[in-house]
């Protein structure tokens, strides 16, 4: 390998968005290197362009045609002066084209060569390679042959079950698991559909699948000099459809040979493509036996944990090795010290199946400042998420002395996240995290199918003293409000909002909304607070709400803190790590009268309509797939919520839904 003329980066484009952008401009800054951001219309106000030295528009919020137009990014870099182009995650980061087109234009492409990606982004020449290094891989199929009775024999040869793998693809996308030979043909058209939408490429790989086994990966990076190091090893077991969920280093519980063997593996393969920059090599280990499964030639999403255990900036490693310099330590150099986990916070809805939850960020409060905990984000108060990018709100990142510790500072960081307007899996994380199986660590891949009633217990009622808290802040928002519409004279006895009346103490009524509940208040306002009935109990709070939210009340006997964001008729309370919504209702108001549409069925998220079954005038059972919609890179099934007769398809393939659409009329016999 001959390496390269040093040319240290001085200004760099960042062809990505969210909050791997934010990471990236904030150590170049550290390096002294300017920062270009770019932005498609749904980002023109985020964090990112907020943040670097110069932002440029590239185009519509449809991501193909902003952030994965090639043509688009090299023109903005031209335009800026960029002379090198960090790709991050996802969207162009393992697209070979694009760093060819970099290289065109003598701009630096942080990260391996085309050939490189080409070589191992093709999962088919991946395992053939890796094969011939002497890197155990599973029995499977990379055959040119894709159709449809050679994969049915290919499988049938494998031995069931088997899982489907797009050639081209990565993250998990399109991957499906066949445990009967009957059902491989539907698979496989649902595969390649998924694989020709987010990779343009349908060919699809197949391997045996292990129904007990462990994800574990292995951080290699390698410079122009020809060095090659690996940064120990995560464990990324904690999945949900084939998407990661949890992350740690280093993995738990490996045999030191077998950890060992993982590491050596990984360096094989790095130099078995003349590789540079970062990459991760991924494994999965069962039986004390490990098989490589692909390697991501790219800094991954759950990067900061093995920062953590290193010491080391690994954005900081990629940015002087693409400047031609070498590794800045050698394998011997670097230890690994303590625990580290990471929890992916995503803009999703356990409680409804994982849909995306879309709309305005009205609240959100990170727990950056407590002990051993990072945030990573690229989301504040007021911005929206969006339909037409991933789900990931922020990566909540702690370290430990060991990981129990790691694991109890995580707990903690989750407790404190506060988000209102969007779903969030806040809940759902701190379950896993919480769980007396996943302390015992050496999870496997199917942790949260095994465990899934646990983790999605329906959230608790709320106690006589949270609600007695909701009314407190609900009750002084009202008066407040009172006031305010009433500007008249301040001095005025009669626009005072306290409890004094001519006739006597002020009563207040007032419906708190939980879920299909509603809780009935009277109150009865006594020196700094209220008396409380609910229902046939009385409850006393006294208190006081600051001006950033956070009330701090006297509740009967006992004494109870929360936090508090009322948007609208939606007030939130944020107790013991715990949130709840509650709609405020003033029950001499009027309600609409609710839809008697009994029988529709409603997009429950907006996105691109990809296929349609349902036919007017058929039976449908209850269960039975009706519409495949994808939003946020994923795609989800509407199906039909009880037995009927469709009247009426709305949808075809190719339209564009918003949330609420109606997609089909079920005509429901009585």
């Amino acid at each position: 390998m001959t390496a390269p003329q040093s040319r240290p980066i001085r200004v760099l484009l960042i062809a990505n968005r969210g909050e791997i952008a934010v990471r990236i401009i904030r150590t170049a800054r550290a390096m002294g290197i300017r920062t270009v951001a770019v932005y498609s219309d749904a980002d023109a106000d985020s964090l990112a362009v907020s943040l670097a030295d110069r932002a440029l528009r590239i185009g519509p919020a449809p991501s193909r045609e902003s952030y994965l137009s090639i043509e688009k990014l090299i023109a903005a870099a031209k335009a800026s002066g960029a002379d090198a182009i960090h790709p991050g995650y996802g969207f162009l980061a393992e697209n070979a084209e694009f760093a060819r087109a970099c290289a065109a234009a003598d701009i630096t492409f942080v990260g391996p060569s085309a050939e490189t990606i080409l070589a191992m982004g093709d999962k088919a020449q991946a395992r053939s390679r890796m094969a011939a290094a002497g890197v155990p891989v599973l029995s499977g199929y990379e055959g040119e042959d894709q159709g449809v009775d050679t994969l049915v024999a290919a499988a049938e040869a494998i031995g069931f079950p088997v899982l489907l793998k797009p050639s081209a693809g990565g993250g998990g996308k399109g991957m499906h698991i066949v445990r009967r030979v009957e059902d491989l043909p539907a698979a496989l058209q649902a595969a390649q559909r998924e694989a020709r939408s987010s990779f343009g490429d349908d060919r699809m790989v197949i391997e045996r699948y292990l129904q007990t086994a462990r994800h574990v990966e292995v951080q290699v990076f390698a410079d122009h000099h020809g060095n090659t190091v690996h940064l120990f090893d995560r464990d990324c077991s904690v999945q949900r459809r084939h998407q990661k969920v949890i992350e740690e280093a280093p993995a738990p519980d490996l045999p030191p040979t077998l950890r060992a063997g993982l590491h050596q593996a990984a360096i094989t393969c790095a130099q078995s493509v003349d590789y540079v920059g970062a990459g991760t090599v991924e494994f999965l280990v069962a039986d004390d036996h490990f098989y490589f499964m692909e390697m991501n030639t790219r800094l991954q999403v759950e990067h900061p944990v093995t920062e953590a255990v290193t010491g080391l900036d690994l954005v900081s490693w990629q940015l002087r090795v693409a400047g031609g310099a070498p590794l800045p330590l050698t394998q011997e150099a670097i230890a690994c010290t303590g625990h580290a986990l990471e929890a992916r916070l995503c803009a999703e809805d356990p409680a409804g199946g994982f849909l995306p939850s879309i709309g305005r960020i009205e609240h959100l409060v990170l727990p950056d400042q407590l002990p051993g905990i990072r945030v990573d984000s690229g989301f504040r108060s007021g911005d929206t998420i969006s339909m037409h990018y991933d789900s990931l709100l922020a990566k909540v990142i702690a370290a430990g002395a060991d990981r129990a510790e790691a694991i109890a500072r995580l707990a903690a960081g989750l407790d404190a996240v506060e988000v209102v307007g969007p779903h969030t899996n806040r809940d759902f994380l701190a379950a896993i995290i919480r769980h007396p199986a996943f302390a015992e660590g050496g999870v496997d891949t199917r942790f949260i199918e095994h465990h899934q009633a646990d983790l999605l217990a329906s959230a608790p009622h709320p106690s006589d003293e949270v609600v007695a808290a909701a009314a407190f802040v609900a009750l002084g928002a009202a008066e407040r409000q009172a006031k305010a519409a009433d500007p008249a004279d301040p001095h005025s006895p009669w626009g005072e909002t306290g409890g004094w009346r001519l006739s006597g103490s002020a009563r207040r009524k007032l419906d708190l909304a939980w879920g299909d509940a509603l809780i009935g208040v009277d109150a009865v306002w006594r020196a700094g607070g209220y008396e409380l009935r609910l229902g046939d109990r009385f409850v006393n709070v006294e208190g006081s709400l600051d001006a950033d939210g956070t009330a701090r009340l006297r509740i009967g006997e006992g004494v109870l803190k929360a936090r508090t964001a009322l948007f609208g008729e939606t007030l939130t309370l944020f107790v013991d790590g715990r949130s709840y919504a509650f709609g405020v209702r003033d029950p001499r108001k009027p309600r609409g009268v609710e839809s008697e549409g009994a029988g529709r069925i409603l997009s429950p998220m907006p996105g691109l309509v990809l296929s349609v079954s349902a036919v007017a005038g058929e039976t449908v059972e209850k269960g039975q797939p009706l519409v495949v919609i994808e939003a946020m890179k994923m795609e989800h099934t509407v199906s039909a919520p009880r037995t009927g007769v469709v009247k009426v398809v709305d949808v075809a393939v190719g339209d564009q839904v918003v949330a609420g659409a109606e997609l089909v009329v079920l005509e429901v016999e009585p």
